[in-house]
């Protein structure tokens, strides 16, 4: 199953210039999720990391991940509008291959672990096959108040 950009709109909140999920290209409900990013020149953080030579910010890898974990999480619950999806903290970060403009990071997340309203995961990103990036984070799941 796929979701293209509309049905990722629907599912988190996030927006230009902050939503950084282009479409999912495989998802496998309470498991796991695989999902694309475009990275081209004209995104706003490549004016000042660096001009002379631009380089995705690792922790906009690190959000592109957890962005795409709150898509499975969403698909895993059947719908979050009523929800909210918090991030609560973000473990054994690696950044081992420099991401530029042009470059599509394929990224993965994976359900490590889910009690009651705390979800645990892992994910990486992938450049032409290189590991570009890891982390593992948790997040909470949270009724809109």
């Amino acid at each position: 199953m796929t979701i293209d950009i509309t049905e990722i709109m629907d599912l988190i909140p996030h927006r230009y210039p902050f939503l950084l999920v282009d479409k999912v290209v495989e998802i496998d409900p309470n498991k796991s999720i695989t999902g694309i990013k475009n990275v081209t020149v004209n995104e706003p953080q490549f004016t000042g990391h660096f001009p002379a030579r631009p380089v995705m910010p690792g922790v906009l890898m690190v959000e592109a991940m957890t962005q795409l974990a709150a898509i499975l999480v969403a698909k895993s619950l059947g719908s979050t509008k009523n929800k909210e999806v918090f991030l609560m903290a973000i473990e054994n970060s690696k950044f081992r291959k420099v991401v530029q403009p042009g470059d599509t990071m394929h990224i993965h997340a994976t359900i490590d672990q889910q009690r009651a309203n705390v979800w645990k995961f892992s994910s990486t990103v992938k450049v032409d096959g290189e590991m570009a990036a890891e982390s593992k984070f948790t997040a909470m799941i949270k009724d809109k108040s």
